[in-house]
């Protein structure tokens, strides 16, 4: 059976057997330490592998394992995600991706005891017309510099906080602005 047939629980990571946590809780909680601008890299890869397997992987088979992590992110697929303007945030998006992903499951997920990270995904993609589809849409129109049309232009008056993505600055970053900031006034 080919990989994109089965749901996997297991990595066979140098050699090894190791179980994975693979619901999709548990990605987005990869996620969001990958986004805290506070934490290093090596750290931020230190807790999704602690997140994400079962026992440590040693450090031999670490280069390994992160490339199974990433891979498992992306549903199987070892094709690069093309870099571009970001236009989803997992964090700030989550009550229209979770309102759009249940339309399509036709349950409500957050409910269910365990619901594959692949699983979720295929939902996801299969996400229709909708809000969050209207404010992706219009995330990219303004990253491109594309004219909005006249009902969008009202859509993002009216939702600008939604539409509009937080910049995350490190502490560090902040107390750099706040020192401008007070020289400047």
């Amino acid at each position: 059976m080919t990989a994109a047939w089965g749901l996997p629980s297991e990595a066979v990571i140098g050699g090894k057997k190791h179980r994975i946590h693979g619901d999709y809780r548990d990605i987005l909680e990869i996620f969001s330490y990958f986004s805290d601008p506070d934490l290093p890299l090596y750290l931020q890869w230190q807790i999704a592998m602690a997140l994400f397997f079962d026992e440590p992987i040693p450090e031999e088979d670490q280069p390994e394992a992160m490339d199974y992590l990433l891979r498992f992110i992306n549903c199987g697929n070892t094709q690069e995600p093309s870099a571009g303007h970001k236009l989803l945030d997992w964090e700030q998006d989550a009550s229209m991706i979770v309102a759009d992903v249940n339309k399509v499951a036709g349950q409500e997920i957050r409910a269910l005891p365990f619901l594959h990270w692949w699983t979720f995904m295929a939902y996801f993609h299969a996400i229709g017309e909708g809000q969050l589809s209207t404010v992706v849409a219009i995330r990219e129109k303004i990253a491109r510099g594309k004219k909005l049309e006249d009902w969008e232009k009202a859509f993002y008056r009216e939702n600008k906080k939604r539409v509009e993505l937080p910049v995350r600055y490190s502490q560090a970053e902040r107390r750099q602005r706040e020192r401008l900031e007070k020289m400047l006034k």
